[in-house]
């Protein structure tokens, strides 16, 4: 039976349209849901709106808006965001929507009958931008909220509690028979702790307001917002779209931003076990991003509109960045130098040059058709363990990683085109040459769909080819390419300067010094601890050495001129700080695929190195 995966994003807060953050955990979303159905997994994808509150009722009110009519103007923003960013949602659920508010009251219903609701007077300090009630000491000073820096409410009312100390003990034996159900490990770590301290039973009730889901036969009282949210995610499976989508052989994964881990991975699952309901299999919770150093907030002006960017630079393009640029789980920082600098030496320079200079070769050397008939399967082995890596990576909710190891295979693709030469080889070996190219290419363009659908299937247009879905190498086939515009377009430097004017407040952007880099200039130099893992000597060169460097993702070759100072045998297990993201170079007829840093300027007098021990792959910054 086929894999069955279900990918749900938070559902958004209805308080702004969508920015950075938002665009983030949905393209994330959006690639594994992409992957799986490549794969031919059986697959749902949900995202969708949170609308009730008393925030939103009094943002609708200061506008002079009902808080429905103020709902739809911010539900719409997203639905139009998503689709212009190519998401592929299959349905989109609003907590207004009428089937699921039923739900909501269903699901009341049953924890009440579980004996797990009971009423109570409630005083306590409330977050209305949060939604959440604060211990005093979990209060920042002057009774200020921790997440929004702003001062809390008094808040007393009679209030319906659910017995949430009733699940402390449930909870920490499914953590611990579950290590999967909280990623990554340091915020399961800090659920648990949350957990250890003390479960406290948690209100599930309002009367200061009314725009809510009403309490079941109980007048006045309308169900906490958090209560409500949450439910979204099984209450959408009731649906034609996703129908199934929660039966106990399905994956069900949560995407959430590290803020609402709590809610997810505490609250959520104790509201399923009442209901005896089965808990998704895995809360991920991923980092936050801040922009050139900073903060993301209007005061600043930085706040990234990820329309804006789509539209100037394509959305593959910024798909790309922020899928590669930051580990899914760390917190990343935004720069739109560094999503230039990447666009040029990744996409346009990387694959776009690639696809551009084969086809160019194909229709120069064979213009009628080009028959695949003849392969030396030189890449083959090479494009199907970059296929089972990224299967890997994706499978371990690790996009960067994925696009990673797909960019590997870019360089080896570029590197034998190169030490082939197809320019200058005679006729059959041109077609050999080119028909291992063409086929590497149509083996990218499939493992490229999940993050950049739009450029996959123009890459195969171009190609001449129509086979989408998880890539095998084929055998060959008669095809007629055409070759049509880069598929990344170079920024020249006035484009890019005309770029930074129109996204970045002006005051922001920097005057550029030749004698000096900027932070994220720096940020571009991926640094890594590496471990020597085998060194030999390159032939008839007398001052390099041939080395394989393990660099945490993988094992990378690199030529270093250091044979003058190290003998091979000197060299095995010693760790080193490695470039990893230095362009692919072939010296002396060996690829060389980073560089390692050394001290010295015509001789090198030594090697850099750590002062205590750190695993290969750790980052230096």
């Amino acid at each position: 039976m086929a894999k069955r995966f279900y990918v749900t994003t938070p559902i958004y807060y209805v308080s702004d349209v969508p920015h950075l953050g938002h665009a983030y955990t949905t393209i994330v979303c959006d690639a594994l849901a992409r992957y799986h159905r490549l794969r031919g997994h059986q697959t749902g994808f949900l995202t969708g709106t949170d609308e009730h509150g008393q925030k939103i009722a009094r943002m609708a009110e200061e506008r002079g808006m009902a808080p429905r009519a103020y709902a739809d103007k911010f539900a719409d923003a997203y639905s139009s965001t998503w689709k212009a960013l190519e998401i592929s949602n299959d349905d989109f659920i609003r907590t207004t929507d009428a089937d699921h508010e039923a739900f909501v009251q269903e699901l009341w219903r049953v924890l009440e009958q579980r004996g797990d609701i009971f009423l109570a007077d409630y005083e306590g300090w409330y977050c209305v931008a949060c939604e959440q009630f604060y211990t005093e000491k979990e209060l920042e000073p002057g009774n200020h909220c921790p997440v929004h820096k702003k001062p809390v409410e008094k808040v007393k009312e009679q209030s319906y509690y659910f017995k949430l100390s009733k699940y402390q003990q449930p909870l920490l034996d499914h953590i611990a028979a579950h290590p999967e159900f909280i990623q990554p490990e340091n915020r399961r770590n800090e659920v648990l702790a949350f957990i250890r301290s003390g479960l406290q039973d948690i209100s599930v009730s309002r009367t200061t307001f009314q725009w809510g889901v009403p309490v079941p036969d109980r007048p006045g009282h309308v169900i906490y917002v958090w209560l409500d949210a949450l439910s979204n995610y099984y209450s959408a499976t009731r649906r034609k779209a996703l129908a199934g989508m929660w039966d106990d052989d399905v994956e069900v994964v949560h995407m959430i931003g590290k803020e609402i881990s709590r809610f997810h991975a505490v609250y959520w699952p104790a509201f399923l076990m009442s209901a005896g309901i089965r808990l998704p299999s895995t809360v991920f919770c991923h980092g936050w991003w801040t922009v050139d150093g900073e903060k993301m907030s209007k005061t600043a002006g930085n706040v990234v509109d990820p329309l804006k960017l789509s539209s100037d630079l394509g959305v593959d393009a910024f798909r790309y960045f922020v899928l590669r640029e930051v580990p899914l789980g760390a917190d990343g920082d935004f720069s739109h130098e560094a999503l230039l600098t990447r666009y040029n030496a990744e996409l346009a320079n990387d694959l776009g040059n690639l696809l551009n200079r084969t086809l160019g070769m194909i229709e120069k050397y064979f213009p009628n058709r080009f028959l695949l008939g003849v392969e030396t399967h030189e890449l083959r082995a090479k494009a199907e363990l970059a296929r089972e890596e990224l299967a890997k990576a994706m499978d371990a909710f690790q996009p960067s990683i994925a696009l990673e190891r797909i960019w590997k295979l870019v360089r080896e693709c570029n590197a034998y085109v190169d030490q082939s030469a197809p320019w200058s080889a005679s006729e059959e070996r041109k077609r050999e040459i080119l028909a291992n190219v063409h086929e590497a290419l149509r083996f990218l363009s499939n493992l490229i769909d999940p993050f950049m659908p739009e450029r996959a299937v123009e890459m195969r247009r171009q190609l001449g080819v129509v086979q989408s879905g998880w890539p095998a190498w084929n055998a060959g086939g008669d095809w007629h390419v055409e070759k049509g515009e880069p598929l990344f377009p170079r920024i020249d430097d006035d484009k890019k300067a005309e770029l930074l004017a129109r996204w970045v407040p002006k005051k922001d952007v920097p005057v550029e010094d030749p004698n000096q880099i900027s932070y994220a200039d720096f940020q571009r130099l991926d640094l890594r601890v590496g471990q020597v893992i085998a060194a030999e000597v390159v032939p008839k060169a007398k001052k390099l050495l041939k080395l394989s460097v393990d660099i945490g993702t993988g094992k990378r070759q690199v030529v270093a001129g250091i044979a003058e100072t190290y003998q091979p045998a000197d060299l095995v297990g010693k760790k080193v700080i490695f470039l990893a993201n230095l362009k692919p170079a072939t010296i002396r007829g060996v690829l060389s695929e980073g560089m390692i840093l050394a001290a010295g300027e015509e001789q090198v007098v030594a090697l850099s190195g750590l002062d205590r021990d750190a695993a290969p792959g750790t980052k230096v910054r």
